[in-house]
């Protein structure tokens, strides 16, 4: 979630300045940074620090306008310069405390990371037990596959993910239901079949067949879609096969590609996609039970245009059901699109395996910075999915290609990253997501924001509650504090995230749906409160929270923001920000 607790951050103690210049530069920075070195480092800082006891400024609480920055004394919160080194060196020691591999050395993840981390639950990881050490590792959103399982299974997970929460003091998990969409599939098979390279093999819309040179698939029209020369990919191009010619209710092919073919394989058509609706009946079940079951998001599959999401929003609408809608980007007829799609929902996922079956593979990674940038632009959540850490469904430790994935999708601006089949059927589903955790906090601690927040262009001109935000980013920027904002909708810490201050953003609601669904939003720390009638007091009340949970630090800053669409303890025409001493 965040990693900055207050002004003691990896962010702004570690790297703020430090993470320019050349590689050279870099390498002697982490030299300085190895056991002994820090250690002695930290001996010279505690010097400094008995040096500099007394000199603390006591301060008051005072608006926006009467801010006067004066000099701080205390060395945790002087903005970093060179005699901070020693800092530097301790923090990153701190840092590399993350990479321990026990279950349980993450009891707050929350407080400590802003990527968020998106887990598929699967028979590896659909028990009590496993669940807890997920959310302990740093799982932020608990996804169901409608793909597989039955409803008896995944109502199990969402039982314990809200046991989960109830008792949990520090750390919510969001709940998402990933549909299953118009996918087409081959038909079963009583044994794999090898298909070598050359040889002939064929498609048929005839229920049932299943032989060594012939299988059913699912789909009626799959005969009049694809026509001669196209290539239909297995799985995402594990095997790829060229259409020759075809019938009435077959297509005959030349295998280019082999290897063996089970039952129920997944077939894309290189550059289509299929004439299918992109919500089917299945589909409209399983949103019906997350409906009753006040899931947080909907993914939707194979969405192609932005008439799929209105639809199922007036249906949410008319079920009284509070429920985001996530749109898969990962069909070819979605781009042409892609502006209207991701305005209609609230968000975006980049499903990477489709999306690269249907289009040419080395166009996914420049349309995955186009859909970060849009939706970052529209003030949208974004979510890069599919073979984030493919390796470690079998392995224990990731290929370095991996661990660069991540690192680019956090630099690209994600809200989230996401586990798909490493922590649904893979072998070490906790060691997964430990690798994501630290590759994402790493990263993250590389990240040099200067105090002007980023200009997400017009969509964030439109109320004054985005002037606040801006503000209280830039404030949060500059002074090295963490912001606190009070939300009943959620509106106005989803806001405070799209500008990604260095800060967390603490967002306490006294909403619990509210308090599971930021789960999901980079740099949002969600705390439930029951708000008091007086503002002070809850004010008071949110403060101690955060000081006995060991978030900030007393005598630390925090940046409290009054302002949003619904107001609390204000009038509809008054927005502030203060500056509050903890």
């Amino acid at each position: 979630m965040a990693q900055v607790v207050a002004t003691k951050s990896i962010h702004g103690s570690l790297l703020s300045p430090g993470s320019t210049g050349s590689l050279q530069e870099r390498a002697e920075r982490l030299k300085a940074s190895s056991f002994a070195t820090s250690k002695a480092f930290g001996l010279e800082n505690e010097k400094k620090r008995s040096s500099k006891k007394g000199n603390g400024v006591a301060r008051r609480s005072r608006p926006m306008a009467a801010v006067t920055r004066s000099v701080r004394l205390e060395p945790e919160v002087v903005p970093v310069s060179p005699e901070d080194a020693p800092k530097r060196a301790e923090r990153f020691m701190e840092l590399q405390q993350f990479g321990d591999t026990s279950a349980g050395v993450w009891p707050k993840p929350a407080v400590k990371r802003k990527t968020k981390i998106v887990c598929t639950i699967g028979p590896s990881t659909n028990t009590r037990e496993m669940i807890w050490k997920l959310a302990e590792a740093g799982m932020n959103v608990a996804r169901m596959n409608m793909s597989h399982g039955d409803h008896a299974s995944h109502q199990k997970v969402i039982d314990l993910v809200k046991e989960y929460n109830a008792q949990s003091k520090d750390n919510v998990i969001a709940i998402m239901i990933d549909t299953k969409g118009p996918e087409v599939r081959s038909g079963d098979l009583p044994q794999p079949i090898m298909l070598a390279n050359g040889q002939e093999f064929t498609f048929t819309i005839r229920r049932g067949v299943g032989t060594a040179d012939c299988v059913s698939v699912n789909y009626d029209d799959f005969v009049n879609d694809v026509e001669v020369n196209d290539m239909i990919l297995v799985d995402g191009g594990m095997m790829s096969l060229l259409v020759k010619s075809k019938t009435e209710d077959s297509v005959k092919c030349e295998v280019v590609d082999g290897g063996e073919l089970k039952s129920r394989r997944h077939l894309n058509v290189r550059g289509k996609s299929a004439t299918l609706p992109s919500i089917t009946d299945k589909d409209w079940d399983d949103i019906k039970f997350g409906v009753d079951n006040k899931v947080d998001f909907y993914a939707v599959s194979f969405v192609k245009d932005a008439q799929v999401v209105h639809e199922l929003k007036n249906y949410l609408k008319s079920c009284g059901a509070d429920i985001h809608v996530i749109v898969k980007i990962e069909s070819a007829d979605s781009i042409p699109n892609l502006h209207s799609i991701i305005t209609a929902s609230d968000g975006a996922m980049v499903a990477r395996g489709d999306l690269g079956a249907e289009l040419p593979i080395e166009e996914v990674p420049l349309l995955q910075e186009e859909i970060i940038r849009l939706c970052r632009s529209m003030g949208k959540a974004v979510i890069v999915a599919t073979n984030m850490l493919e390796s470690m469904i079998v392995h224990p430790t990731p290929t370095r290609a991996e661990v660069s994935d991540i690192a680019i999708a956090v630099r690209e601006g994600a809200d989230a990253v996401m586990l798909s089949g490493e922590t649904a059927h893979g072998k070490f589903p906790l060691k997964a997501v430990k690798v994501m955790h630290t590759v994402s906090l790493r990263t993250e601690a590389t990240l040099s924001r200067g105090p002007m927040p980023v200009d997400l262009g017009q969509a964030f001109k439109n109320h004054m509650s985005e002037m606040f935000a801006y503000h209280a980013t830039m404030m949060s920027n500059t002074l090295g504090t963490s912001i606190v904002v009070f939300t009943r909708s959620g509106f106005m810490a989803v806001l405070l995230s799209h500008y990604r201050p260095s800060g967390t953003i603490f967002a306490f609601t006294n909403e619990k749906r509210i308090q599971q669904r930021l789960a999901a939003y980079q740099g949002v720390c969600p705390i439930y409160l029951e708000f008091s009638d007086d503002a002070e007091e809850t004010f008071a009340d949110a403060l101690k929270l955060l000081k006995d949970q060991g978030m900030v630090k007393e005598g630390e800053e925090v940046a409290l923001v009054q302002s949003g669409k619904q107001p609390i303890w204000r009038f509809q025409s008054t927005h502030n920000i203060q500056v509050r001493e903890v």
